[in-house]
């Protein structure tokens, strides 16, 4: 009955086991150089047109009809 008592309580004394220790590696690189890397372009089937609209701004320079009094001076200066 002894051997049978010493046994279960060495049985019983066992620690739990800790969770394993996870160690990361302090930088990782990946290397593409001696990958060949294949695709397609995809594009999307439609087309969208947008008409632009013609600027409008205010003119600088004004556009005269006549020049009655400039030469109604140069008829002065001439005389």
């Amino acid at each position: 009955m002894l051997f049978i008592f010493i046994l279960t309580s060495f049985a019983m004394a066992e620690e739990p086991e800790a969770e394993p220790r996870i160690v990361y590696k302090e930088k990782t690189e990946i290397d593409f150089e001696a990958l060949d890397i294949e695709g397609e372009l995809i594009k999307p089937q439609g087309a969208l047109l947008l008409e632009r609209s013609k600027a409008a701004f205010n003119p600088l320079i004004r556009l005269r009809k006549d020049f009655n009094v400039e030469m109604s001076q140069s008829v002065r200066e001439i005389q």
